[in-house]
């Protein structure tokens, strides 16, 4: 069965403040572009459809309208992720799934399992789904980002390790036969590489998920991080379909194509993405330099740091901003004055800041379990 592998959608994002909807819908036109060339039976897209949990009725609509046109093509699995409110992605979930589309959130619910296309549901249970279709079958695992509060669980002595084997063990209880399979998972696996992008909430070690936890599988579909990586063997993250951030700048975007057979996985390979458009940092010493380097790069989202001896004028500045690629501007004014160094907390994540408040009060790292539980309680902002 040919599959493609994507994730981390955030339609609605903003590039600081700016909006980017037609590029969502260009990124839409050309999935389906490439699910109808290279003949894509199953699309998976591994959480984090939405940049927020209050997506905007243009956010929703393109999304829905992206999905359908995909599933004219092919059957179509979604799993929410943590900026998702499963509860708002899965409620349409009685209409998706007449379209060959199927949803599934924190709730672990089955699929509707009918005939609906070349490519359909087979079985389904909490948390798995075997799809069949043109003589072939394929399990999947499907683990929606995980935690207590969207399982609706209580507190327990489980650590976090003990819930996450057992959340993936729900899933594979509809393995009774051997197939080809596919642990889909908006996760952060220890080892992953981090943008600037990602809101770091869960990322500072305490819900890392190490490899070991990992199900028996012929390919790990993973959401979550947007920078596309291979982590051993069969573990990948697609990474995101657009680059978010400037630290992206350069890194090339892409979709996991493959078929997946009795033999495992064949024929893997990224397939590039070009729809969107891309952001670059630039350099140049002096306003003059600058402008030029704007107009030479119009087709890009642009950084733009300056090299200055004195502060910008109001009509240096206005001329900058007349660029309409410019996003970003960064003067930095170099000054014969004596200096003192500062220490800014911008930029820093709220576990970064826990910690270096803990370490200064108490003059130690934070322990695990307290970051672990600060984490817990600021996850769902």
């Amino acid at each position: 069965m040919r599959i493609l592998h994507t994730s981390d959608l955030h339609i609605g994002k903003k590039l600081m403040g700016r909006e980017r909807f037609s590029e969502y819908r260009a990124i839409f036109s050309e999935l389906a572009e490439i699910c109808e060339r290279e003949g894509v039976e199953l699309v998976l897209i591994a959480g984090d459809v939405f940049d927020t949990y209050t997506p905007s009725a243009e956010a929703e609509e393109i999304f829905y309208r992206g999905i359908k046109e995909l599933s004219k093509l092919c059957a179509v699995l979604v799993i929410s992720g943590n900026h998702d409110d499963y509860v708002r992605l899965t409620a349409a979930s009685v209409l998706a799934e007449e379209q060959n589309v199927y949803i599934i959130g924190n709730n672990l619910s089955p699929v509707t399992c009918a005939k609906r296309g070349n490519v359909y549901p087979a079985a389904s249970g909490n948390g798995w789904v075997i799809f069949e279709g043109n003589g072939e079958r394929v399990y999947i695992n499907a683990l929606p980002y995980p935690n207590e509060a969207r399982f609706k669980e209580g507190r327990s002595d489980e650590t976090f390790e003990e819930k996450m084997t057992r959340w993936i063990a729900c899933g594979e209880e509809g393995k009774t036969e051997k197939l080809p399979s596919v642990f889909l998972s908006h996760i952060f696996v220890a080892g992953g590489k981090v943008s600037d992008s990602e809101r770091e909430i869960d990322l500072g070690g305490a819900r890392a998920v190490p490899l070991s936890l990992l199900p028996a599988c012929d390919y790990c579909a993973l959401g979550h991080l947007h920078k596309r990586q291979r982590l051993a063997n069969n573990i990948y993250y697609s990474g995101a379909p657009m680059q978010f951030s400037f630290d992206e700048s350069g890194a090339e975007k892409s979709v996991n194509l493959f078929d997946l057979t009795l033999n495992g996985i064949e024929n893997f390979r990224q397939v590039e993405l070009s729809s969107s458009r891309k952001l670059i940092r630039l350099q140049a010493n002096g306003v003059e330099e600058g402008v030029a380097l704007l107009a030479a790069n119009k087709d890009y989202f642009v950084e733009l740091t300056l090299n200055l001896n004195a502060p910008l004028t109001p009509q240096e500045s206005s001329t900058l901003h007349g660029y309409e690629n410019l996003v970003s501007l960064r003067a930095d004014v170099q000054s014969v004055e004596n200096t003192f160094q500062t220490v800014s907390n911008k930029n820093k994540s709220s576990s970064q800041l826990f910690s270096d408040y803990y370490k200064l009060r108490y003059g130690a790292d934070v322990p695990k379990e307290l970051l672990a539980l600060f984490l817990s309680l600021t996850e769902e902002e």
